[in-house]
């Protein structure tokens, strides 16, 4: 079961990190356990290179679907979740385009007919946007011949894209779309959608800011102003880290700067990350992966989120490095813990792990529990979900090196 780990700033060995919370955490009970991994079932291995899962329920019946680009695959794949009788087995799935590079794919309904298309960004020499339109009639949505798969001229081989944020900005018509970029020349802004969404001539494209290598969009009033803000990771710009922009509402977002507001990180190389009021004080938190051995976790202290405080979280050494976060109760214990996925995670480290807190998550005290076991390598964005309805969180994921493909693990809490 756990392996204890101790976050405090000052310690990182691991002899000093188990003793002081062996001490200061367990007190009167046992040393913990070998960690057991936890039973993983595919959704999908049959491409190469699955780079993501996004999840929405698309099909309206309760149950949350996947977006997932296979990037050395070249396909955008829908997977349907198929109740919880049958999620155990690989689910129902149809290719909504082939594109060369993905690496990101969303679900958002772009021409508002009450069909869910999917937004997907392709990196390399591809360097693209694509929409891929859903059929409206939802008999037809299984079939990939149903579904036609465009390109944004606005955007087309410009940029390597990497992320997009469906967020409505100037209010007026269907959703836009906020995406960033990589490499020389890299940008982050957002696409205007038109009055008719599929006049593709139409989308006009707005920068915002320069940046090196775009991870995570996310959206969120981080003011308390009734605007939906968009928080950034960066990993490797001039302004490299976390921070969001100010969202200056509809009537202002065509000639208005977004203001930055900075959130920390500036120091690391940060991947993913995810929002969460971690501590459970009404204030939506940040917690980061990072490219090293450790995560990050940036308190908020003010409603207006300009001022914050960062804590790292170190990861053990049996992890990989890390790459993506997500949070909740995984152990239904009323506490708030941090699922984590790694890429590296060659040697038999784990690939996938939880931590659950000793305390306030600025206590420093975590224990580590392991998740997927040292099968896979390279993983990527994670998600807490309950897959099969039981009650507890599962672990939705995806593993692009090793062919594991998209794939669940199930949260034993609840046999």
């Amino acid at each position: 079961m756990p392996t204890r780990w101790h976050s405090r700033q000052s310690v990182y060995g691991l002899m000093i990190g188990v003793t002081a919370c062996l001490a200061g955490c367990l007190g009167p009970h046992r040393a913990p356990e070998a960690p057991q991994p936890w039973a993983r079932h595919t959704i999908d291995d049959t491409l190469r290179g699955a780079d993501g899962v996004r999840l929405a329920d698309v099909t309206s019946n309760g149950w949350l679907d996947i977006a997932t680009p296979w990037e050395e695959g070249g396909g955008v794949r829908v997977y349907l979740h198929p109740g919880p009788e049958a999620v155990h087995k690989p689910w129902p799935a149809v290719t909504v385009g082939a594109v060369g590079s993905p690496e990101d794919a969303v679900f958002v309904d772009l021409d508002v007919d009450g069909a869910a298309d999917v937004v997907s960004c392709s990196e390399g020499a591809v360097r693209t946007v694509w929409i891929h339109w859903a059929p409206q009639r939802p008999v037809d949505y299984r079939d990939p011949a149903a579904w036609q798969t465009q390109a944004l001229p606005a955007v087309e081989g410009t940029h390597q894209w990497m992320f997009s944020l469906p967020l409505p900005i100037t209010g007026r018509y269907g959703p836009d779309l906020v995406v960033g970029s990589k490499g020389r020349g890299a940008r982050l802004g957002w696409l205007e959608a038109p009055a008719d969404a599929r006049d593709l001539a139409a989308w006009r494209y707005h920068p915002l800011a320069e940046v090196g290598w775009i991870m995570s969009l996310r959206a969120a009033d981080m003011d308390g102003d009734g605007l939906r803000d968009v928080v950034v990771t960066d990993r490797r710009g001039p302004d490299r880290g976390c921070y969001w922009l100010a969202n200056p509402g509809p009537g202002s977002a065509l000639r208005e700067p977004w203001l930055c507001h900075q959130i920390g990180g500036g120091n690391h190389e940060v991947m993913f990350a995810t929002l969460a009021d971690l501590e459970g004080d009404g204030l939506v938190d940040v917690v980061a992966a990072t490219a090293g051995k450790e995560l990050l976790y940036f308190q908020r202290l003010s409603g207006d989120g300009r001022r914050w405080k960062e804590w790292p979280i170190p990861i053990p050494p049996s992890a990989g490095t890390g790459k993506s976060v997500a949070v909740g109760d995984v152990n239904l214990d009323g506490r708030s813990d941090i699922v984590f996925s790694c890429e590296h995670a060659d040697e038999g480290r784990s690939g996938v792990m939880w931590l659950s807190g000793c305390g306030q998550p600025t206590g420093g005290c975590w224990s580590a529990h392991d998740i997927s076991g040292p099968a896979g390598v390279k993983f990527d964005l994670v998600e807490c979900y309950d897959v099969d309805g039981d009650g507890d969180l599962d672990v939705v994921t995806c593993e692009e090196r090793a062919g594991l493909g998209v794939i669940w693990y199930e949260n034993p809490t609840i046999p």
